[in-house]
C-alpha cells in the first residue's frame, strides 16, 4: 500500500477517524507533540541494550508486528499534528534532505567515522 498511498489520502483518513469521535479537544500541537515521543519512547523499548543480532532477530519473529505497530503510532502522531496544523510533510521532508546534504556532503559524510569530525 505504501506505494499506491500518499501523504495526503492517509491525512485525510486520521482527520475523518478523529473528526467521528470528537478528538479535536484532545488534539492541540502540544499533546501530539507527547504523543509521538511517547510512542517513540514505545518504539525504543523494543531495542534498548539489544545487540545489532538481538535487533535482526526481533524484527524477524513475532515481536515484529509489535514494532510496526509501534511505528504506525508514531505515524499517526505525526501525521494528525501534520493535518491539524496545515503543514506540508512531503515539502518540509525534501527541503530537511536539501538542508542535511548542504551540511553532510556525501565525499564527507560517506565512510569512516573520523570524516564526520571534519563536517
Amino acid at each position: 500500500m505504501d506505494s499506491t498511498t500518499n501523504i495526503q489520502e492517509l491525512k485525510d483518513k486520521i482527520k475523518k477517524f478523529c473528526e467521528e469521535r470528537d478528538w479535536n479537544q484532545f488534539h492541540n500541537a502540544k499533546d501530539l507533540a507527547i504523543g509521538i515521543i511517547t510512542e517513540s519512547s514505545e518504539l525504543l523499548e523494543h531495542f534498548r541494550f539489544k545487540s545489532e543480532n538481538e535487533v535482526e532477530e526481533i524484527l524477524n519473529s513475532d515481536k515484529r508486528k509489535e514494532v510496526t505497530e509501534e511505528l504506525a503510532d508514531i505515524m499517526f502522531f505525526v501525521l494528525r499534528l501534520a493535518q491539524r496544523y496545515d503543514i506540508d510533510l512531503s515539502t518540509e521532508l525534501e527541503e530537511k534532505i536539501k538542508k542535511s546534504a548542504e551540511k553532510y556532503p556525501i565525499e564527507k559524510a560517506k565512510g569512516t567515522n573520523k570524516k564526520y569530525n571534519e563536517l
